[in-house]
């Protein structure tokens, strides 16, 4: 298990910096670019409907973006692989990896839970696959000869869920393993180190950092990232520049945040199972909620997302509506808090019986914590909680 560095983490993707003569990165908007020559502008399209880097010009924007290359690399960096590739979200970095993937088959294997659109771009046909749905050690049983990908998620969205990416990656063999690591950051996760091919990120979220940027972006191998290129290039999927310079720019602070979060996170789940309106808390860091031992071997800690179980839907709709300090709303990996309902919110195009197979229920709500002090985070928790505390429908003395 390696970690990346603070210096890492504010150095990646600055190594031009110095020969450009800047020391902030900058924004190239341009939409299109001027042709020294026509056989050097065929040369650079013919590379890059290949999905090669374009060597001489990017000759349209929605080819190649030089800013948007810059970001590529630093995550590249901070993921250990040899590239990446960004999308104007985190959807469409998923949609492309399962385009690609149709090239090789017409079968992919994903393990429960995923975030609730990923789920659903599977149950609904459009990418055009056939989904089998199984537990991390099912995967050998569920192989098929056009079996082209084997999807999942850890930690899972939204119940913190972890998966062993090394044993997944054994059972599936030859079959690329996609992770989507989301939740842990290159900070507390490298995918590629246990074996996994595809690393996605909704860079909306930890990377990005900062609430103001909606990005995709998968960590590869070049050889496989020329396919993802080939369908970024046809659906016009490519990162918006000022959008790739934002998210460049929350990398440098990407292990204080994590680290700072996750500390608070700590903190908080721990004083959510003594309160007596919280029937469960789901968080890694917790005792009995790593039996698989993935902290300090696959993980460098538990992250910075809670979710806990309140009585019922109403219960959870007293919660958001009681909080004062934290922001109800849909997202994560934010510097201020987030607190939202997966069954209502980020889960609700799932059927009732897919949300209850994931444990997503009316009750569950999720907690990204953010950078505010753990002190008043808690109290604004605690008096939410407080209000929706009902001793006589518990049964118990008044």
């Amino acid at each position: 298990m390696s970690r990346i560095s603070r210096t890492q983490a504010v150095h990646a993707g600055r190594d031009d910096l110095a020969q450009l003569g800047v020391h902030a990165p900058p924004i190239d908007l341009s939409s299109t670019y001027p042709l020294d020559d026509l056989d050097s502008a065929i040369a650079s399209l013919d590379a890059a409907v290949a999905g090669e880097i374009p060597a001489a010009n990017p000759v349209y924007a929605r080819l190649h973006n030089p800013t948007v290359a810059r970001c590529e690399n630093a995550i590249a960096a901070l993921e250990l692989c040899e590239t990446a590739v960004a999308f104007g979200s985190g959807m469409a970095a998923i949609t492309a990896c399962l385009l690609d993937a149709r090239q090789r088959g017409g079968h992919v294997i994903a393990l429960h839970p995923v975030y609730g659109t990923t789920e659903h771009l599977l149950q609904s046909g459009l990418a055009g696959l056939e989904v089998t749905w199984c537990e991390a050690d099912e995967v050998h049983a569920a192989m098929r000869p056009d079996t082209a990908l084997v999807l999942m998620e850890t930690p899972a969205n939204p119940t913190l869920a972890l998966v062993d990416i090394e044993a997944v990656v054994t059972a599936a063999g030859a079959v690329p393993v996609l992770v989507d690591s989301t939740f842990a950051t290159p900070v507390l996760q490298q995918p590629v180190t246990c074996g996994a091919r595809y690393v996605v990120h909704s860079a909306t979220k930890f990377l990005g950092g900062h609430g103001d940027v909606i990005a995709g972006i998968v960590a590869t191998s070049e050889a496989r990232a020329r396919g993802l290129r080939q369908v970024r290039v046809a659906t016009g999927a490519l990162l918006h520049p000022l959008a790739a310079y934002l998210l460049h720019r929350g990398l440098p602070t990407l292990t204080l945040r994590v680290e700072s979060a996750q500390t608070s996170a700590m903190q908080l789940a721990e004083r959510l199972q003594q309160h007596r309106a919280v029937g469960a808390v789901h968080f890694p860091g917790l005792p009995g909620q790593d039996p698989l031992g993935l902290i300090g071997r696959q993980m460098n800690g538990p992250g910075s997302l809670i979710a806990f179980e309140v009585e019922d839907l109403d219960a959870a709709r007293s919660v958001m509506a009681g909080v004062r300090l934290i922001t109800p709303a849909v997202s994560l990996g934010s510097v201020d808090s987030l607190l939202q309902h997966p069954a209502g919110l980020t889960h609700r195009v799932l059927s009732d019986s897919a949300r209850a197979r994931s444990g997503i229920g009316a009750g569950l709500l999720r907690l990204s914590v953010g950078l505010e002090e753990p002190e008043d985070l808690w109290q604004d928790l605690s008096q939410a909680l407080d209000a929706i505390y009902k001793p006589a429908r518990l049964g118990l003395a008044v």
